[in-house]
């Protein structure tokens, strides 16, 4: 069984389930409380409103919103396998545990993206409704905002994995939704120290503060150097999913 059929009998499982609108909130807040404030950034001082706008309604999205809605789709995804022992049909199949794992995170980086797709339509959508009704001529620069939200997918990547291997380490829910909150809330205060780079929870978070100081500077360029930060985020990104392998269904197996 490919990983590709793996991957549609996920969605099947989830097809029911209150994920789909779970993901439509955050974008959607994050959206409408940015657009509404459309008037305090078309001003002559701002040369370009729509990039500072996107940006800074980006932070909290960043920093918080958009990692808590990925912990509570973990926990729902791993949640339906422990429910009428779902997880024991499923290793029953001919396929090793180790590439069910893996589509459970691809499955994970799916709703990532549906949810990022959200957040870049949604801010298209209310832009437009937005400079119509207070008659804003300036144009919506979509390809800056659609890079911006590859920018947050990327950066995300590192801490989805590591919020899929808390979640299969810890099979209590609670425990595993706690853990990952827990280390999300402080991610703003690393970000402002040299461990951000060891910690892939605040990357979306950084990557935006750090666009932010460069727009409302009138800088030229990010601060951010790919070197070291590529390899630590590849590196983390590959230890978390090699510990999510090597441990799902492990109590279940035994």
């Amino acid at each position: 069984m490919s990983i590709i059929e793996l991957i549609k009998i996920e969605f099947m499982k989830v097809k029911r389930s209150m994920i789909l609108p779970l993901l439509l909130i955050p974008p959607i807040l994050v959206v409408v409380s940015g657009v509404s404030s459309i008037s305090m950034y078309m001003t002559p001082e701002y040369t370009d409103a729509w990039s500072a706008m996107f940006i800074q309604s980006a932070l909290l999205f960043g920093y918080y919103l958009l990692p808590f809605s990925m912990v509570v789709v973990c926990v729902m995804i791993a949640n339906r396998e422990i429910k009428n022992n779902g997880i024991l049909k499923m290793l029953a199949l001919p396929v090793s545990k180790g590439k069910l794992a893996l589509t459970k995170f691809l499955v994970l980086l799916s709703f990532l993206a549906i949810e990022l797709l959200i957040f870049f339509s949604s801010f298209i959508i209310a832009g437009v409704i937005a400079t119509k009704i207070m008659n804003v001529t300036e144009t919506i620069p979509v390809f800056y905002l659609l890079t911006w939200t590859v920018k947050l997918f990327v950066t995300m990547v590192p801490a989805i994995a590591c919020m899929w291997t808390i979640t299969v380490l810890f099979e209590k829910p609670l425990l595993s939704m706690g853990l990952n909150l827990l280390l999300i809330i402080p991610g703003v205060l690393i970000a402002n120290t040299p461990l951000w780079l060891m910690y892939p929870y605040c990357y979306s978070g950084y990557v935006v503060s750090d666009a932010l100081h460069t727009v409302t500077t009138a800088g030229t360029g990010g601060t951010i150097s790919l070197f070291p930060f590529v390899p630590c985020a590849v590196i983390i990104s590959a230890l978390a999913l090699c510990v999510s392998v090597k441990y799902f269904g492990r109590k279940e197996m035994r």
